[in-house]
């Protein structure tokens, strides 16, 4: 772990640049106007206003004194002339930010502080500043508050959680210590591995939520498997050879189960996006290196506690104390649940199914979106000032960019062609007249802004942007020969993000598809679990979807979950699901079918093993679930919309994978397919007796 930090922080991270999120035609767009130095900059507004009274000339000196203040600044580039709105009532003033349109959010301090000493100068005006970075830092703030708050839930949770599990604070704090140990240790890795793929800001998030699942999984899994050797009726195993027995039994498991959560990971590079890059890059670092502390640090540490629990055994054999009871490791809630399946696994197994498939039916109606700036909660006082500021000034709202590349001699052919764009536009109740072309100083490039005054995600808007690509600009730009061009701006980064997540879903389905096919069929020798693998995740990944797209695209729930319904779901969430839905659910599904085939291997039927594996293993995985639902859940408190969403859905989709896909319907289908489960292998031994474990082996 220090090894690990100690790299990252020697080498130092790379975080992602304004050009690693260009995608779609919008991002082709920006490309070209950067290349004539025409792209979008940081840009702050200084409001003025009085109350909705007209504004007098005491305002005009304030504005003065802001646009010298601003100038004044090293991270000002320039101030623009001051405008009022068309009712006169408020003034603004429009400071341009030097550097990348991302680096405003780490300067734009200087900016506020200023306008916060004029507005304490001027009591009787309201002076305040909004703009891109001011609502960025605004989220990014109420994010790490919100953030904090979750830490301080999951964590006692768990504590407490594996407390009941284990009745010992010792093992209690053996996943926290391990989860934690292998964050750090992943942190540190993930400042190299930014140098391949860039940091858009999240990647310490999901390595902290990352690295608490499969940190607090894989320490049950051992943990729950030494306990049992160690507290099996006329066991004689000392303590190195109980952890030796873990190891190669719930040990083989954590390994699998990490490649498969790996593997299914990366398929989030298919998507070509620096967010999911991100995510990936964080999600494979973290688990890997969990995996490596549960081959090394947990089986010493699990042999040094177990050493312990020995010799207290022996003092109290010594001290003549009662036995300690043991009991059945299937809860009387489990048992009784399979018993009933084991008689009647056909019905069983065709009610959970229907049940399952009937909340995935709202998927049908799913309408994905980015969310976009006007979504974020008023809260931010930043976000209040925002709207302010589009009531007064609606050509504030949105914009389309139409950007043209061309040879500098044709640059009068393409101002002209862009003007003639203008008129069509000026025409369109969608928009609003727009100034003159820009051109760049080699005259290579001309950029032509549209103001839109509705928000990037209103219908007008959206329609606008159809027709100024459908119409206005082949009619205008497009007979222009041997040019480049594209329609980018606010508008069209909105509709663009999610048409791309919609291009890619396929595509990293189909690969997690393929991965925990392949994964599960190799691990276990069978093809027919590996297909009932992929067909267990689809189902509990569809049901999951389902009830997100009931309760957040309509509004019944708006009240219990605290939000105001966009009708719309985040474009980044169904991908997030079904790769960390996917990865979770490999862990589960592998702890448990290993129990099955271990128990088939030593010699009892299949129908023995399943019923016997599923409800030794119960325990365990709804333990894990537990934790997993509690961390989730914490987030739907939080007031970023896709963050709410994003822990509904996945305590949803957990809490459905451990009680319905591995308690129920797992069982049921195992139980229908009996022998059949193992093909094209047979099991090696089907009707002799129990064949013990050999250490080591």
């Amino acid at each position: 772990m220090a090894l690990c930090l100690g790299i990252g922080v020697g080498i130092g991270g790379k975080p992602a640049a304004t050009e690693d999120f260009w995608i779609g035609e919008a991002g082709r767009g920006e490309a070209i106007a950067a290349s004539g130095g025409l792209q979008q900059r940081a840009v702050e507004r200084v409001l003025i206003t009085d109350d909705g009274m007209r504004l007098d000339a005491a305002a005009e000196s304030v504005a003065r004194e802001i646009t010298d203040r601003m100038r004044a600044l090293p991270e000002v580039d320039s101030v623009a002339a001051p405008v009022y709105s068309a009712d006169g009532t408020a003034l603004r003033v429009d400071v341009t930010m030097v550097g990348a349109e991302l680096d405003g959010d780490q300067h734009v301090g200087a900016l506020r502080a200023q306008t916060e000493e004029v507005a304490r100068a001027n009591p009787g005006l309201l002076i305040e500043e909004t703009g891109g970075p001011s609502v960025s830092s605004g989220v990014d703030a109420l994010r790490g508050r919100d953030l904090a708050r979750t830490e301080m839930i999951a964590v006692p949770v768990t504590l407490l959680t594996l407390l009941v599990v284990f009745r010992s604070l010792a093992l209690a704090l053996v996943p926290l210590l391990l989860a934690v140990s292998s964050i750090v240790a992943a942190i540190g890795l993930a400042m190299p591995a930014s140098h391949l793929f860039p940091d858009n800001g999240v990647g310490t998030n999901i390595i902290l939520l990352i690295g608490l699942a499969v940190g607090v999984d894989y320490t049950l899994f051992y943990l729950k498997r030494a306990r049992e050797e160690r507290d099996r009726p006329g066991a004689a195993l000392d303590s190195r050879a109980v952890v030796a027995v873990a190891a190669a039994t719930s040990g083989r498991a954590v390994v699998v189960s990490g490649l498969a959560v790996a593997a299914s990971t990366a398929t989030l590079y298919l998507v070509d996006d620096v967010i999911f890059s991100s995510i990936a890059t964080a999600a494979i670092l973290v688990t890997l290196v969990s995996v490596a502390s549960s081959l090394t640090a947990l089986p010493a540490l699990l042999t040094v506690l177990t050493d312990r629990a020995e010799r207290r055994a022996e003092r109290r054999a010594a001290g003549h104390a009662a036995p300690v009871r043991r009991t059945s490791s299937r809860g009387r809630f489990t048992g009784l649940v399979l018993r009933n399946i084991a008689a009647r696994p056909a019905a069983a197994l065709t009610v959970s199914v229907l049940a399952m498939l009937a909340l995935t039916a709202p998927v049908l109606g799913l309408e994905l979106t980015d969310m976009g700036r006007e979504t974020h909660p008023r809260t931010i006082p930043a976000m209040q000032t925002f709207d302010r500021l589009n009531a007064a000034f609606p050509e504030l709202k949105s914009m389309h960019q139409v950007v043209v590349a061309a040879d500098p001699a044709r640059a009068n052919d393409v101002t002209n062609a862009l003007r003639a764009l203008a008129e069509r536009a000026a025409d369109d109740p969608a928009m609003m007249r727009p100034d003159e072309p820009r051109t760049s100083a080699d005259g290579r490039v001309t950029l032509l802004e549209l103001p839109v005054p509705h928000h990037v995600s209103d219908d007008a808007a959206l329609r606008s942007l159809e027709r100024v690509r459908a119409d206005y600009v082949p009619a205008t730009i497009g007979v222009l020969p041997n040019i480049d061009y594209a329609v980018t701006g606010d508008v069209a980064r909105y509709a663009d993000y999610p048409e791309h997540q919609k291009q890619k879903l396929p595509l990293v389905i189909a690969g997690l598809l393929l991965v925990t096919f392949a994964l599960t069929a190799v691990a276990f020798r069978s093809i027919v679990l590996g297909l009932v693998g992929v067909v267990l995740n689809l189902l509990s990944a569809g049901a999951s979807l389902g009830l997100l797209t009931s309760v957040f695209q309509h509004t019944w729930a708006e009240r219990v979950l605290d939000f105001d319904s966009t009708g719309t779901i985040g474009s980044r969430v169904p991908l997030l699901l079904f790769v960390i839905l996917f990865g979770l659910s490999m862990d589960y599904q592998v702890f448990v079918l290993s129990r099955i085939k271990e128990a088939v291997d030593n010699g009892a039927p299949t129908r023995q093993a399943v019923l016997d594996g599923v409800g030794g293993s119960a325990g365990v995985v709804t333990s894990a679930a537990f934790v997993m639902v509690t961390v989730f859940a914490s987030f739907v408190p939080l007031h970023i919309m896709e963050m709410k969403q994003m822990g509904f859905v996945l305590a949803a989709a957990v809490l459905l994978d451990a009680f319905v896909i591995r308690i129920v319907i797992l069982p049921a289908l195992l139980l229908l397919l009996g022998d059949r489960t193992w093909w094209p292998v047979r099991p090696a031994v089907t009707t002799a007796g129990r064949v013990p474990v050999k250490v080591g082996s």
